[in-house]
């Protein structure tokens, strides 16, 4: 059984990221962890960046009791949330529970990665080679920075939305790509010596973690992303590493989507893993008993989700070919 911690929480002030905007908040620091709290409608305290972390919390109690210590303010929240880190699928606690789908690529070997995949993928890897994509291992430095903000700045619109890293400066880029550079790799697909895609990979102990994957739209012939997918297995099998996240495999009702097509032609699978949720107030035991806590994602049926995104699309069409770049 976890032991409750003797030091006193700090509050302090982190940055986050937030669709590729920086933005100061409040924090708590407990157990080496920053709890944030999210959200208007339901107050949500998270881990801020958990799926990048090495470790998941330990004592959840002592994170419920401090933050119902919070009355008020920005910390104060009506449901705490936290996720178990793979490979451990088991309940551990007593609290509400709901499976958090991860796409996960369970590395044995490149071989048997490798083998398990459609015929179509291992050709668009093939198809890639053939046309001159060679991936490389490189590590964070300004030469890099500057042939990121060249793939950033390939497409203003990426997934049929606006892209938020287009036509940032040197110094935001910099800073966006400067997390975790402790345990962490840029995979670096080159063209005629021209960066024409890249993954960044964080190291989490038994688990390597996908944080970005950006091939330029313009160079879609060449296959960057199936190949930048490759060299991702082939680092993990290399580092004795079994599980390569890729971010969610379903996102809520959601349903079917090109990204999810993608995940499931290069060998990423689905897995489940517990998300317990403990209210803090009345109305987050409300909140939990109705399902609010899902947001609109888990709540809307997937027609009207569909609807949506289409709606969306088709706005974003017409504004890009009324306003020039």
């Amino acid at each position: 059984m976890a032991t409750t911690s003797t030091a006193r929480p700090m509050q302090e002030p982190i940055e986050i990221s937030v669709k590729g905007r920086w933005f100061s908040v409040p924090s708590l620091r407990i157990q080496d962890k920053n709890i944030v709290v999210k959200g208007r409608a339901v107050r949500m305290a998270i881990v801020e960046g958990e799926e990048w972390l090495e470790t998941e919390v330990e004592d959840p109690e002592e994170c419920v009791s401090t933050l119902k210590m919070q009355k008020a303010g920005p910390l104060h929240a009506d449901i705490f949330t936290f996720v178990q880190k793979l490979p451990d699928t088991s309940l551990k606690y007593d609290y509400a529970m709901e499976r958090h789908s991860v796409a996960v690529a369970h590395v044995v070997s490149f071989k048997d990665w490798w083998d398990a995949l459609p015929q179509a993928t291992r050709k668009n890897v093939r198809r890639a080679e053939k046309r001159g994509v060679v991936v490389h291992v490189k590590e964070l430095d300004d030469e890099l920075v500057r042939e990121i903000i060249g793939v950033n700045n390939d497409s203003p619109v990426r997934q049929k939305i606006p892209f938020t890293h287009y036509g940032k400066s040197f110094e935001q880029v910099k800073k966006d790509q400067s997390s975790y550079l402790g345990r962490c790799d840029f995979l670096c697909a080159y063209a005629e010596d021209r960066l024409i895609g890249f993954i960044k990979l964080v190291y989490r102990g038994n688990v390597a973690s996908i944080l970005q994957i950006l091939p330029r739209a313009s160079e879609q012939d060449r296959r960057p992303g199936n190949a930048l997918i490759a060299k991702a297995v082939e680092v993990c099998a290399e580092k004795g590493i079994t599980y390569l996240t890729y971010g969610m495999f379903n996102y809520g009702n959601k349903g079917d989507s090109s990204l999810r097509e993608f995940k499931e032609r290069n060998g990423f699978v689905e897995m489940l893993v517990p998300r317990y949720y403990v209210p803090l107030t009345w109305w987050g035991t409300f909140c939990l008993k109705m399902k609010l806590h899902r947001g609109l994602m888990g709540i809307l049926p997937h027609r009207v989700i569909a609807a949506g995104v289409s709606v969306r699309a088709a706005w974003y069409n017409l504004v890009n070919k009324q306003t020039p770049v």
